[in-house]
C-alpha cells in the first residue's frame, strides 16, 4: 500500500462537450502521483461516464464494485491496468454518474489515459469544476464546498479539524438557523405592516424586538467563531511599531529565529517595512517589521514612518515594541495610532538593563491590553510573548476554532449584523417599512454564505481558486 503521502493531489477534469453547464457533460479527472509506487487516478463524471469507461477496458462496471481491469488507447494498446469504481448518480460526489479509475502513478500514464478521455469526447475541466457541480445539483452548499479547498490547504491539525467541520456542515446549520430566524421576523413585521392603523404594541411588537435582540446576539457569537476560523484559514497580521532603538527589529529577528532586519544602534536604520512568516501552533503569523515612530527624521525616514501608520491601519495584532527605561516616550509615539488595531501586545524591551527592583510593567493606561516585559538580547520573557502569541492565534485561552471560514463569510456576516442592528433601531422610530428591508438585506447576506442567494460572479471567483481536479 502507498504512504498517504504518495496519493495524487493535483487533479484536472474534462468535460464532453463545449458547455460547461449542460446536464450532459461528462467530466473527468486526472490526478498526479508523488513518490514511488504512488497511486493515478482519473476520475469521470456525467451521463457518459460508465460509457467512457466501458470503451476504455471493455467491461459495463456495477454500482460500488471494485473492478481490476485493463485501460487501452485507441489502437488496442495496454495504457496500464488497475481499479475500476463506478458511483451511480446521485449517490455520488457530483450528483452525476461518477467513474474511477486508479492506476500506477506514474505522470506518463496518467496523461496518456487523459488523452484516451479526450479523444472520447471529454474536454479539460475549469478549476474546482467538480466542486461547482457538487454545489450546483445541491450535494453540497457554498461553505462545504470551500472546506473543501481549506480542507485540502490546511497547514496543521486544527487547521484540518475545522475544515472538516465546515465540510460536515457544522457552519452552514448556524448561517441556516439564523437565516430561519430572520425570515420568520420578517413574515411578522410584514404582517404588522398591513395593519398600520394599530399600535405595533398591539401586534406583537415586544415579541418582535426581542426575537430581533436575540437574532443579533445568537449572529455575534457566530461572528466571533467565524472570525477565529478564518484566522486558522488565513493566519494573522501583525505589525511590529515603536519608537526609534527599541529593539523591534531584534524582535523580529528573535521570533523568525534568524538575522532578517538589519540591527544598529543608528536610529532610523529601518526605513521600509520588512516582512517575515512564523507559525504560532500552526498558525501562520506574517510579522511586519516597520520604522520607528518619532517627531522629525528625514524625507525617507519620514517616508518609512507613513508606511508603517499604513501597515498598522491593515494589522490584526500590534506589537508595540517600548525602551523599558523609558516607556512613557514611546507611548506618546505611537498613543495615535494604536487604537487602529483591533488588538495590542505592549512589549517592554531592555529589561536586564534596568536595575533590580525597578521593573513595573503595565499597559498604559488609556489601554486595556496586555502588557509583559522581555530582553530580546538575553532572551528573557520571549517564551511568555510566544505563548501570549499562541492565546491571540487561538482567539483566546484554550479557544479552538470550531469551523473554518472565509473573509467574505465573516464579511457577509458582519453585513448581516449591521443590517439587524439597523432594522431594530427602525422598528423603535415605528419606520416599519424601512426595518423590513433592513431585515431582507440581512437575509440576503446570510444566504450568500451557504449560496442560497450567489450571483454567478461569485461562484466563479470562489471556484476558480480551487486546484484542478476538486
Amino acid at each position: 500500500m502507498p504512504s498517504p503521502a504518495a496519493i495524487a493531489s493535483a487533479r484536472a477534469r474534462c468535460f464532453c462537450d463545449d458547455n460547461p453547464m449542460s446536464s450532459t457533460d461528462t467530466i473527468a479527472a486526472i490526478a498526479t502521483a508523488a513518490g514511488a509506487g504512488g497511486i493515478g487516478v482519473v476520475r469521470i463524471s456525467g451521463d457518459r461516464a460508465r460509457a467512457i469507461a466501458q470503451q476504455l477496458c471493455g467491461l459495463r462496471p456495477k454500482p460500488r464494485h471494485a473492478h481490476y481491469a485493463r485501460f487501452h488507447d485507441g489502437g488496442g494498446d495496454v495504457i496500464d491496468d488497475g481499479i475500476v469504481l463506478y458511483f451511480r448518480a446521485p449517490a455520488s460526489y457530483t450528483g452525476e454518474d461518477v467513474i474511477e479509475l486508479q492506476v500506477h502513478g506514474s505522470i506518463a500514464v496518467l496523461r496518456q489515459l487523459l488523452a484516451r478521455c479526450l479523444a472520447l469526447g471529454a474536454r479539460p475541466a475549469r478549476p474546482g469544476e467538480f466542486s461547482e457541480r457538487a454545489f450546483l445539483n445541491g450535494k453540497l452548499d457554498l461553505v462545504q464546498a470551500e472546506a473543501v479547498a481549506d480542507l485540502i490547504a490546511a497547514g496543521d491539525l486544527r487547521a484540518a479539524r475545522a475544515a472538516r467541520r465546515s465540510l460536515d456542515g457544522v457552519f452552514s446549520r448556524r448561517v441556516d438557523a439564523l437565516a430561519q430566524a430572520v425570515l420568520r421576523l420578517r413574515v411578522h413585521l410584514e404582517a404588522t405592516i398591513d395593519f398600520v392603523d394599530e399600535p405595533l404594541e398591539t401586534l406583537g411588537g415586544h415579541a418582535l424586538r426581542e426575537g430581533l435582540g436575540q437574532t443579533n446576539a445568537d449572529l455575534q457569537i457566530l461572528l466571533v467563531e467565524a472570525e477565529r476560523g478564518q484566522k486558522l484559514r488565513d493566519g494573522l497580521h501583525a505589525v511590529i511599531v515603536g519608537p526609534p532603538n527599541a529593539g523591534k527589529s531584534s524582535l523580529l529577528n528573535a521570533l523568525a529565529g534568524s538575522d532578517r532586519a538589519i540591527v544598529s544602534a543608528t536610529a532610523g536604520t529601518t526605513r521600509d517595512v520588512l516582512r517575515e512568516t512564523v507559525f504560532v501552533e500552526g498558525i501562520e503569523l506574517t510579522l511586519v517589521d516597520t520604522a520607528g515612530l518619532r517627531e522629525g527624521g528625514s524625507q525617507i525616514e519620514r517616508e518609512g514612518m507613513r508606511r508603517a501608520e499604513t501597515e498598522v491601519g491593515r494589522a490584526d495584532l500590534a506589537l508595540i515594541v517600548l525602551d523599558a527605561r523609558d516607556p512613557d516616550s514611546g507611548i506618546a509615539a505611537v498613543a495615535d495610532i494604536a487604537t487602529a488595531v483591533p488588538e495590542r501586545i505592549w512589549v517592554y524591551n531592555k529589561i536586564d538593563l534596568l536595575p533590580a527592583g525597578t521593573l513595573t510593567i503595565t499597559p498604559p493606561p488609556a489601554f486595556g491590553d496586555h502588557a509583559l516585559g522581555i530582553s530580546v538580547r538575553t532572551g528573557m520573557g520571549l517564551t511568555d510573548l510566544h505563548a501570549r502569541l499562541a492565546r491571540v492565534a487561538r482567539g483566546g485561552e484554550g479557544a479552538e476554532g470550531t469551523f473554518s471560514a472565509r473573509a467574505r463569510q465573516v464579511l457577509a456576516l458582519r453585513r448581516a449584523q449591521s443590517e439587524l442592528t439597523a432594522a431594530r433601531e427602525q422598528l423603535d422610530r415605528d419606520m416599519l417599512e424601512l426595518a423590513a428591508e433592513s431585515l431582507r438585506a440581512a437575509h440576503d447576506h446570510l444566504g450568500e454564505i451557504t449560496g442560497r442567494v450567489a450571483p454567478d460572479d461569485l461562484l466563479g471567483h470562489i471556484f476558480s481558486s480551487f486546484c484542478i481536479g476538486k
